[in-house]
């Protein structure tokens, strides 16, 4: 039998003791997200480079690539109607910078001159590897970079193909002396396309214009317009 008399109030709860913490009262889960502890990184989406960008870089690119093949095949143009091969070189700026006429059946610094249709796969494998690369592209830089280093690939290439011998053997029509080789614009354009793409590397810009930070404990950010 209960000892409490009926109707009495019931007996009230005893006090916290000193230093313990008072129940708010409520049962539910605490939805508070903790900002982050240490060596935590906070991740942010990336926007993508929008479509109508990427269609206008990949418009951007050819017609670069277009304007390069259009003055190097020009310049080859001009350089067998104004030189004759074998003659000595016409001095441009002094002895620094000539104008000499020569037709290479290899690469840079005439390497290997035996082996032209090898040159020549590898220059398309290349083509390729360039033009399905500017599918993803979402950087000016790169845009640039690509546009001269295709367009200076289809220079020399066209030589390759249409130019005697023959097919896949055709010689490259060089004629700008710098002393210890002698080049063509397609081969300036190469160069061009060259340091820019080490630079764009250095600054650590991806070919779809996200700038990635070293390290990879932080997001990559969009590196607009570069």
């Amino acid at each position: 039998m209960s000892t409490t008399p009926a109707g009495s109030a019931p007996a009230p709860e005893p006090a916290p003791r000193d230093g313990a913490p008072e129940s708010s009262g409520s049962d539910a889960p605490d939805d508070t997200v903790p900002t982050g502890g240490a060596g935590a990184v906070a991740e942010e989406a990336e926007a993508p480079v929008p479509e109508a960008r990427r269609r206008r870089l990949i418009v951007g690119t050819f017609a670069l690539a277009a304007l390069v093949l259009l003055v190097d095949q020009l310049t080859k143009w001009w350089a067998e109607s104004a030189l004759v091969w074998g003659d000595d070189p016409k001095p441009l700026i002094g002895e620094l910078l000539q104008l000499r006429l020569i037709y290479n059946p290899g690469a840079a610094l005439s390497i290997a001159t035996g082996m032209t249709w090898i040159l020549t796969i590898v220059v398309v494998i290349v083509v390729v590897i360039i033009v399905r690369a500017i599918r993803r592209i979402g950087s000016t830089g790169w845009a640039v970079a690509l546009g001269l280093l295709l367009g200076g690939a289809l220079g020399n290439l066209g030589d390759r193909f249409f130019r005697e011998p023959g097919f896949a053997e055709g010689h490259v029509v060089d004629f700008i002396d710098y002393g210890v080789f002698v080049g063509n614009v397609a081969d300036i354009a190469i160069v061009a396309a060259a340091v820019l793409i080490v630079v764009l590397s250095f600054r650590g810009i991806g070919l779809d214009g996200r700038r990635h930070v070293e390290g990879g404990d932080a997001p990559a950010q969009p590196a607009e317009g570069r």
